[in-house]
C-alpha cells in the first residue's frame, strides 16, 4: 500500500497532467471550477467596491506574479527586475509572505537568517539582491515596515502577488512558462488561479496599461515579453566557491524542492552534464526529513532556492545558479511606464484599485 506522501504525489501528478488538455477528469471537475470562478469574481468585486479594504503605501509598487498554478519564474524575475532597478540608481525593496516560515511576524530579512525563520524565496532574494526584503503574512504589513526601516526606497517589488489585493499596486508583472494558459480552465478543471485575459486593475470605465505579460519558456503561447532562463557555467558551495560544470566529478545527483522539479534536472542534461539520479521533492521542502545517507558517495546538485535550506543538513551540495535575462523591449516598456509614477513618490491617494 503507497505511503501517504506517494500516494499525495500521485495525485498531484495525475491532475497537474489532466490540466494539459480538456479531457474527462478536467470535465469531469467543471462544477468545481465554475464555483471556484463565482468566488474569484465575488472577491474582486468586493475589493472594487471597497467592501475589503485594498490599501497603499508612500511608494511605488511592482507586482510580480502568475495568472497559472506553479512555479513559472517569478522569483528569478523579481531578482531581475530589482537588479535592474538597482542599476538605474533607484532605492528598491522588496516584500513577500514568506511560505513556508515557521514564524507569522513582521521582519527583516538577513542575509544571516534561516529559511525557516523567513521564507526561501525571500532568503534566496535578500542574498541575490541586497536589497531590503520584508516578510508578513499581509503584504502591506510587510510594505509599511520596509517603508517605516527604509523611507527613502522608490519603488517596491511584491513576489507572487498577483492576487493579494489588499496592497494596492502600481504596475504588474503576470509570469507565464511553457505551459502557457493550459487547457485554459479555471481551477481544478485546469491550472489557471484566475479567468484570462486578465480584467482591468484600474476602476471601471478606465483601460488598463499597467500589465506587462513577461514569458519564461521557450514558445510563447501568445503575445507578450521575452525573458531568457539558463543555468550558470558554475555551481556554487557552501563555502562560496565556484566549480565549473563541465569539471564536475560524476555519479552525479540533482535534486529539487521546486514547482518544476523535471525542468532543473532537463536543464542540467541541456548542459551536458550526465545525471546518475534524481529526486523531485515537493516544493519549498525543508529537508530536515532528508536521508543523506543516500547522498553519500554523489556529488549533489541542487537550485539556489534548495540550497539556502540544504546546505544545513548537508553542505557537500553544490547550487547552480539559474540566470534570467530580461529582453530589452520588456525593460524599456517597464521604464517608460514606471517614468510618470517615480516623479514623484507616490501618496496613499494615487493607488489604484483592483477591479
Amino acid at each position: 500500500m503507497p505511503k501517504a506522501g506517494g500516494l499525495n504525489q500521485l495525485l498531484g501528478s495525475t491532475l497537474t497532467r489532466s490540466w494539459t488538455r480538456r479531457g474527462w477528469i478536467a470535465s469531469l471537475l467543471l462544477p468545481l471550477s465554475l464555483l471556484y470562478a463565482c468566488l474569484v469574481g465575488l472577491r474582486r468585486l468586493l475589493y472594487r467596491l471597497g467592501v475589503l479594504p485594498s490599501r497603499s503605501v508612500d511608494c511605488a509598487v511592482l507586482v510580480v506574479g502568475n495568472a497559472i498554478v506553479g512555479g513559472a519564474g517569478k522569483t528569478p524575475t523579481t531578482i531581475a527586475l530589482a537588479q535592474h532597478l538597482k542599476a538605474r540608481g533607484l532605492q528598491v525593496g522588496v516584500v513577500s509572505r514568506g511560505h513556508g516560515r515557521s514564524g507569522q511576524d513582521v521582519r527583516a530579512v538577513l542575509p544571516s537568517d534561516g529559511a525557516e525563520q523567513v521564507g526561501d524565496e525571500p532568503l534566496l532574494m535578500a542574498r541575490a539582491t541586497a536589497v531590503p526584503v520584508f516578510v508578513a503574512p499581509r503584504r502591506w504589513d510587510a510594505a509599511s515596515a520596509l517603508l517605516a526601516a527604509h523611507p527613502q526606497t522608490d519603488i517596491i517589488l511584491c513576489d507572487d502577488g498577483l492576487q493579494h489585493y489588499a496592497l494596492r499596486r502600481d504596475l504588474e508583472v503576470c509570469v507565464f512558462d511553457d505551459r502557457g494558459l493550459g487547457n485554459g480552465w479555471l481551477l481544478p478543471s485546469g491550472p489557471l488561479r484566475e479567468p484570462w485575459p486578465r480584467k482591468p486593475l484600474a476602476r471601471v470605465g478606465q483601460t488598463d496599461e499597467r500589465l506587462l505579460v513577461l514569458h519564461t519558456g521557450a514558445t510563447p503561447a501568445f503575445d507578450g515579453f521575452r525573458a531568457k532562463r539558463t543555468l550558470a557555467s558554475h555551481a556554487i558551495a557552501a563555502d562560496g566557491s565556484r566549480h565549473a560544470l563541465h569539471r564536475l566529478r560524476p555519479p552525479l545527483l540533482a535534486l529539487a524542492g521546486i514547482a518544476q522539479p523535471e525542468v532543473f534536472f532537463a536543464s542540467l542534461r541541456a548542459a551536458g552534464l550526465v545525471l546518475e539520479r534524481t529526486m523531485a521533492l515537493p516544493d519549498h521542502v525543508d529537508f530536515s526529513q532528508l536521508d543523506v545517507a543516500a547522498l553519500q558517495g554523489y556529488q549533489v546538485l541542487c537550485t539556489e532556492k534548495d540550497a539556502v535550506k540544504l546546505w544545513k543538513h548537508f553542505s557537500q551540495a553544490l547550487a547552480v545558479p539559474l540566470v534570467q535575462t530580461l529582453e530589452p523591449a520588456f525593460l524599456a516598456a517597464l521604464d517608460r511606464l514606471l517614468e510618470p509614477l517615480l516623479a514623484t513618490k507616490l501618496s496613499s491617494s494615487h493607488g489604484h484599485q483592483t477591479a
